[in-house]
């Protein structure tokens, strides 16, 4: 499993020329990748880490505060090409990825558990082509893996 986490002061979803996730305040967009073989006790390890980030400033200006402390919102798109492998060619494959129907089931349950821990929680929609923009605070992007 994969989460490619940016802090952002706003970040929205667009498919087909419709917004489908919008966040207008503070928080994270999450780039989801699920791979071959993640389970829900993976996804529950990433969950409590990212939301324990302390990547956010406090008032003395140092990144001491988490999402939850901030009310900050969350915006989450499943992303299998995080799982890209360029080490042959030019055409990335995409061997570890987990297939469709896992990856869709672990990337609801992601969703679902996030909405238990933070009011505002986003999405994209899995499998579609999406038009995803953002302003990235600091920048201040973190990989989790």
């Amino acid at each position: 499993m994969k989460f490619l986490i940016q802090r952002v002061t706003k970040a929205q979803v667009d498919i087909e020329g419709q917004t489908v996730g919008k966040i207008d305040n503070k928080g994270f967009l999450v780039l989801i990748g699920v791979g071959e073989g993640d389970t829900r006790e993976i996804a529950d390890r990433f969950i409590k880490k990212m939301l324990a980030l302390r990547i956010f400033a406090d008032e003395n200006g140092k990144t001491n505060l988490s999402i939850k402390d901030v009310g900050g919102s969350l915006l989450l798109v499943s992303q299998f090409t995080l799982y890209a492998n360029c080490n042959k060619g030019n055409r990335p494959t995409f061997n570890g990825a987990g297939n469709p129907t896992l990856a869709n089931e672990l990337y609801e349950y992601i969703i679902e558990q996030c909405k238990k821990e933070v009011a505002i929680v986003e999405t994209g929609k899995f499998g579609a082509d999406m038009q995803v923009s953002l302003v990235n605070d600091g920048p201040f992007t973190i990989m989790l893996e």
